[in-house]
């Protein structure tokens, strides 16, 4: 386990990404919702301790929103972290939280649709580790969870951490095995959503999610 993960537990880690700006004014078509510092902070510490692949990693984070996964992976040691959103509001919030803790060498940022599945043709298998919390999907863009581990997929050379709704889970590790690749369901956590737009009746809502890791099988070698 790195040094740097040694020094840093996972409550500190989370206070720090508290500091983290989130969106002024998110987008519900896009499904704009903050990942919570504790969800941010579990996701992160648990990819690192049992599976090191984010220290001297380089990482992609889809749907990357104002960045909380991107600046908490460089914390836990990433040689480099790209974010990738669709919305340049949110690339712009990242911009400044990347300056406000002094990661402009540790973060870049890429403006692209993720369900385009050429939008990062030129990216392909170019990061070790992708993580995500992508839309969970809504009447109008249902399945585009799956959308996302497919483009990160694409993308990736070890494995992608992503989160998806636990009424889902079977649907999501049917997708996999299509694909052929494997999905473990390695913490399962309560999603606190919080009231973010004028529809929303309740202050918040919890929501059971699976945090999963997708990975893909030993090559087999010809005999």
């Amino acid at each position: 386990m790195n040094d740097i993960l040694i020094n840093m537990k996972l409550k500190e880690l989370e206070t720090h990404l508290q500091q983290v700006e989130v969106f002024e004014k998110p987008k519900v078509l896009l499904e704009q919702y903050p990942t919570r510092p504790h969800i941010a902070a579990s996701m992160l510490w648990t990819i690192e301790s049992s599976f090191q692949d984010i220290s001297d990693r380089v990482v992609a984070d889809l749907g990357c929103g104002s960045g909380v996964l991107s600046i908490g992976a460089v914390m836990l040691g990433a040689e480099l972290v790209v974010g990738v959103d669709i919305c340049e509001d949110a690339i712009q919030t990242l911009l400044e939280n990347r300056e406000e803790f002094e990661m402009e060498g540790n973060i870049d940022m890429i403006l692209a649709d993720i369900t385009d599945p050429n939008s990062l043709e030129q990216m392909h298998k170019k990061f070790d580790t992708v993580i995500m919390n992508p839309p969970f999907g809504t009447k109008h863009n249902k399945g585009i969870d799956m959308t996302f581990v497919k483009q990160a997929l694409n993308l990736a050379r070890t494995a992608v951490y992503s989160l998806h709704k636990t009424a889902t889970r079977q649907h999501v590790i049917s997708k996999a095995k299509d694909w052929g690749v494997e999905a473990q369901v390695i913490a399962e956590l309560r999603y606190d959503l919080p009231a973010t737009y004028k529809h929303h009746k309740k202050a918040s809502v919890d929501i059971e999610v699976d945090f999963i890791r997708f990975s893909f099988p030993p090559k087999r070698h010809n005999q």
